[in-house]
């Protein structure tokens, strides 16, 4: 079945690829990485990995497709969402289709092992003491109707009440922190 020290890295980020890959190896790991969602498609199969480490966007193309494949391969897999653009629409939606933990880019090596053993709610976290900042909830929001609209621009531009244009500048431009 699947070995324990089994992961696969999926970033289209060479560098961040083979960084993390070097870092995990160094750890006691077996590492397979792929830099696309085609590469990783003919991977996920052949691997049967128990952890995944899978970026959000991969060459334009969403990450989330590979959540199932990677559970059809391995029911038990443990897979790790990485992103540089993090919303709560796609926190809850890697979740829901069976992510184990969401995490913001940039992070370190420590930070994705742990979220590879987070098994339950973290009652120690302190929820934020200060609300969202009116740029990140217009972040926020902008996201969760570009979800529902499934990507594309010129619907949620319209549902958004929003000129295309304008909303492609805000969508290339990255989060606003909390």
């Amino acid at each position: 079945m699947s070995d324990e020290t089994q992961i696969l890295v999926i970033d289209d980020d060479p560098a961040f690829n083979r960084v993390l890959s070097r870092a995990l190896k160094g750890r006691g790991f077996t590492v397979a990485s792929a830099h696309s969602a085609e590469e990783a498609a003919a991977l996920i199969p052949a691997t049967h990995a128990a952890r995944a480490v899978l970026d959000l966007n991969i060459g334009g193309t969403s990450g989330l497709t590979l959540v199932a494949p990677l559970l059809a391969a391995n029911p038990d897999c443990r897979i790790v969402v990485l992103t540089g653009y993090a919303s709560i629409a796609t926190a809850v939606e890697a979740i829901k289709l069976g992510a184990t933990h969401y995490l913001a880019k940039p992070t370190d090596i420590e930070a994705i092992l742990a979220a590879f053993e987070a098994t339950a709610p973290q009652p120690d976290l302190v929820p934020p003491s200060e609300p969202l900042s009116v740029d990140r909830l217009e972040w926020e929001h902008i996201q969760r109707v570009l979800k529902e609209h499934e990507g594309n621009i010129s619907s949620t531009a319209r549902a958004l009440k929003m000129h295309r244009r304008t909303l492609q500048r805000k969508l290339m431009k990255k989060p606003v922190k909390s």
